[in-house]
């Protein structure tokens, strides 16, 4: 099996998640210079901003990068037509199916690895075209699954005959041979993240997570169907007693609406959505990406 950084002519076989609203070009640059495989987040953005943030990247590295689309945006079509007009080489896609961009993608060369929450989903994507995919289990922060990354991961695996890349509740060396031992060939990391010095996130967001334990996040959205890992607070604790209660969803997008905004840019820790995966409790300072990728990948590398 090749590992991802011979797949991506990375320095780790480390892949930079591309959260909303927090992965600029410049920070995707920031983790491709430290060997990982840099990944700008186009949530939040429109295409103008996209074009934008890929200008940025590609004049602060010369190492790959990645481009994560979420389908349910509303210019996800033109996003998608962004990525194959600016020779982005690697694209991660979340909340939809690709396979209507298969096609367009192939003939730019782009290398495809859409998340996935369950195998069957996987093998789904494989037979459109898929290059690889990324397993993310419900420990990871943000939009989430119902099965674990221990029990996702091997089923992925024995489900597909592409790559697999492990994500969700993976912060450090520990958790990374484990991926491997499941059958993944590299990792896709977030939360570990969200505490570098390079992550655009506030410093009350980055100390957040620092303070955090790892029984300190909660779902909200389940009974909805949109289920979100984020750490406790405020906002997040009356999502979940509303939700309970049975709000409707138009109650309960007054919590939601602006939270992560509010989070990232200005510091709201009691109203803002604070993204964490349950790894948040193996933070315990924020330091440069470059420590933080050498020592989740120490013992192999």
């Amino acid at each position: 099996m090749k590992m991802l950084n011979e797949i991506l002519g990375t320095r780790y076989p480390v892949i930079q998640g591309g959260m909303a609203n927090i992965a600029t070009g410049a920070f995707a640059a920031a983790c491709s210079e430290a060997g990982a495989l840099g990944t700008i987040g186009s949530g939040g953005m429109n295409a103008e901003q996209l074009r934008k943030e890929i200008e940025i990247c590609r004049k602060l590295t010369d190492k790959p990068f990645a481009v994560n689309l979420m389908l349910m945006h509303p210019q996800a079509d033109e996003f998608a037509k962004i990525v194959a007009e600016t020779g982005v080489k690697f694209v991660t896609t979340g909340a939809g199916n690709p396979g209507k961009y298969m096609d367009e993608w192939k003939k730019a060369g782009i290398y495809v690895m859409p998340v996935v929450a369950a195998p069957i989903l996987a093998k789904h994507l494989e037979d459109l075209g898929a290059d690889a995919v990324i397993a993310e289990g419900c420990e990871s922060g943000g939009h989430v699954g119902e099965m674990t990354t221990m029990t996702l991961v091997p089923q992925v695996c024995d489900a597909v005959k592409i790559p697999v890349i492990a994500a969700g509740g993976i912060a450090d060396r520990r958790q990374f041979m484990a991926a491997l031992a499941l059958g993944a060939c590299g990792v896709q990391v977030g939360t570990c993240l969200l505490a570098s010095r390079e992550c655009p996130v506030h410093e009350n967001y980055k100390n957040a997570l620092v303070k955090a334990k790892g029984s300190d996040t909660i779902v909200t959205g389940r009974i909805g169907g949109t289920p979100v890992r984020v750490l406790k607070n405020a906002m997040s604790r009356e999502y979940v007693k509303q939700e309970r209660n049975g709000a409707g969803k138009e109650e309960l997008e007054k919590f939601t609406l602006g939270s992560l905004r509010r989070a990232v840019f200005d510091g709201d820790v009691r109203t803002g959505s604070l993204m964490s995966g349950q790894t948040c409790g193996q933070i315990h300072e924020i330091r440069p990406v470059s420590e933080i990728l050498k020592d989740l990948t120490d013992v192999y590398f």
